[in-house]
């Protein structure tokens, strides 16, 4: 695995031997991922369910200004902090919270997001209650991207206004707008 893009282009990334529980994203798909984003130069990022990193690491290599990498999985957190101090990123902060805690201390220190990636453990699922914390908690900026990833076409019972769709494999990745909450 590699950060595709950016300044970190070709730099290659540790990931967890425990692909049962972590899986990061392959190479292809983040970078069709990333196409489909465009520019992303100064936005503020959160990598939700961070895994190794990678969606956050490539973000950061294409210009994000910050990105927050939240995960409850040790060997994960333990990687995600291998990579980036591998690589000597210091706009990025790792939190060792679960998803819904993380998003209440975003939102009680005032956080606001440009880009979201949302990878939960496909059998758990949180999607529609994580979009909902991020339009009611006001953690979204306007224009806010979310990108989403399962192992099926999502249901979402949310504010959206944008979406787009795509299929990779087996796996599927949706990018939203959602309408954001004052």
């Amino acid at each position: 695995m590699r950060v595709i893009a950016g300044k970190y282009k070709r730099r290659n990334l540790l990931w967890p031997d425990d692909t049962m529980h972590i899986r990061p994203t392959k190479d292809r798909i983040r970078e069709a991922i990333f196409s489909s984003l465009g520019d992303i130069e100064g936005k503020v990022s959160l990598d939700l369910y961070s895994g190794s990193g990678s969606m956050g690491i490539e973000a950061i290599s294409r210009g994000s200004a910050f990105c927050y990498f939240v995960d409850i999985n040790s060997t994960a957190l333990k990687i995600t902090k291998q990579n980036l101090n591998s690589l000597k990123i210091d706009n990025a902060e790792v939190v060792a919270l679960k998803d819904v805690d993380a998003l209440n201390a975003f939102a009680q220190k005032g956080l606001k997001f440009d880009l979201v990636f949302l990878d939960p453990p496909y059998q758990e699922g949180q999607y529609q209650e994580i979009l909902s914390l991020l339009s009611n908690n006001n953690l979204l900026n306007d224009q806010a991207t979310i990108v989403l990833e399962s192992d099926r076409v999502l249901q979402l019972n949310s504010n959206i206004i944008y979406r787009k769709d795509y299929k990779y494999g087996d796996i599927y990745v949706a990018i939203i707008k959602i309408e954001v909450t004052k």
